[in-house]
């Protein structure tokens, strides 16, 4: 029995290394053919694509009937695959409409990895040849409006759902085209929801939804793939209606619920070196549209100075995320960003200006279980002598009783009392009782303490 036979449509499993498909002949001459005849139509966007799929099924059921030896079962399978070549993603439109899988990792047509619930696993999905790998990113980047070519070989863009792509092909890649995409969940998780899957705890979803509620300015910081955006979604639902809010990204990913939500997006070099706009020119750019909130995507470079400057400067309640290990090398990266702005600052001036704007950092990270949790909640206080002090409130305990390859584990809070109580009185914000239990300068009970009773 065949391995793909045995997998099912799963499409996980080992990759048949030197497995030659049998059709593949038929089918890049028929799609060929078809790209020939009826080119424009198909990628117009002028024409409803739903009026277009039955003509371009009929061409293609037509076609193969022409080809002798076919039996009724591959004829089928051969034409829903060149359907979706033609119309959709080639071999990963599965992969794409399954919501168990968060990440396409294409290292070569015939080695396809994807990620499930943060474990790697190879798949039975191959393209034909190098040629149909390189069709079918060359589609994916022109759909956003992006381009991939010998004089850009590289390229980070996003599909219509939020998903991101990234694409290398030679010189740059030694090994042809390789081709990374980061699934946006079909369903928008909330608070709730990552409490539901570990991330959270009860309370400290309800901290976070009260800190975003009271303005305070926060940064989730994180490795790659550890959930920031996420998690940066999950908390923006605390924003109220009312307010208007700016969103700034690299790669559109963001996706707010409220109604009054202005989204901007970078812009790429053209074909002539020039026209781009960076993160910092709309950093810029949304102190002038009377933001209630600015959220940055990420922050990744001369941009943060403007950040911290909007911060400090009455836009409270603002967001954003940043690649980093530990709460106190966030801070290190933003001071070492803020010094590639190109002014020459005083390190004591820039660690002032970030104890000032920063009032919290949530601290994820991706476990080796492939879980992601929130490793700690941590407040920025204030300077003492050239150092920035940090109040860790909350922090992940790993229950070390527990055994087997999970990790089992939950937040437990310091119960030290958080010195932005003030700014919760301030705005208006009604404490939680247990919060307000640590504010009189006792130690709160441990959450499991707190359930049972």
């Amino acid at each position: 029995m065949e391995l793909h036979e045995r997998l099912g449509d799963t499409g996980v499993g080992d990759t048949v290394r030197g497995s030659h498909d049998p059709f593949a002949d038929v089918k890049n001459r028929i799609h060929l053919a078809l790209i020939e005849d009826l080119g424009r139509q198909i990628f117009t966007t002028e024409i409803d694509q739903a009026q277009l799929r039955p003509r371009i099924v009929e061409e293609v059921r037509t076609r193969l009937e022409e080809e002798p030896g076919i039996s009724r079962e591959d004829r089928e399978r051969l034409v829903a695959e060149l359907i979706d070549d033609i119309m959709g993603h080639g071999p990963l439109e599965r992969l794409l409409a399954d919501d168990t899988v968060s990440e396409i990792m294409v290292n070569a047509p015939n080695d396809v990895w994807i990620e499930r619930e943060g474990i790697l696993h190879r798949t039975t999905v191959r393209f034909t040849d190098e040629s149909q790998l390189r069709r079918i990113i060359n589609k994916m980047v022109a759909e956003v409006g992006r381009r991939i070519d010998e004089a850009q070989p590289m390229v980070d863009a996003r599909m219509s759902d939020g998903s991101r792509i990234n694409a290398v092909i030679p010189p740059l890649s030694l090994s042809g085209a390789l081709l990374t995409i980061r699934k946006f969940g079909a369903e928008r998780l909330d608070t709730n929801a990552l409490v539901r899957v570990g991330t959270l705890t009860p309370e400290t979803a309800d901290l976070l939804r009260l800190c975003v509620e009271a303005r305070l300015n926060i940064l989730i910081s994180g490795g790659t793939g550890a959930g920031k955006t996420t998690l940066l979604n999950a908390m923006s639902s605390g924003i109220p209606d009312s307010e208007r809010i700016v969103t700034v990204e690299d790669a559109a990913e963001l996706r707010l619920a409220q109604r009054h939500v202005l989204r901007l997006e970078t812009r790429p070099k053209n074909i002539e070196g020039e026209g781009e706009v960076t993160i910092r020119d709309l950093v810029r750019n949304t102190l002038r549209m009377r933001p209630d909130r600015i959220v940055v995507g990420e922050v990744r470079g001369a941009e943060t100075l403007d950040m911290l400057q909007a911060m400090n400067t009455g836009h409270d309640g603002s967001l954003s995320t940043v690649h980093a290990n530990t709460p106190r090398d966030a801070l290190a990266r933003i001071e070492t960003m803020v010094l590639m702005a190109g002014y020459d600052l005083p390190l004591r001036a820039i660690r002032q200006q970030m104890a000032s704007a920063l009032d919290l950092i949530v601290q994820l990270e991706r476990l080796h279980d492939g879980s992601r949790k929130v490793m700690a909640i941590t407040e920025v206080q204030r300077m003492e002598s050239d150092v920035i002090t940090l109040q860790e409130l909350f922090r992940f305990e790993v229950d070390q009783r527990a055994s087997g390859r999970m990790v089992v584990g939950q937040l437990v809070g310091t119960g030290l009392r958080p010195g932005f109580l003030d700014k919760f009185e301030k705005r208006g914000v009604r404490l939680p009782s247990w919060l307000s239990g640590s504010a009189s300068g006792g130690v709160r009970p441990d959450p499991s303490e707190r359930r049972a009773a």
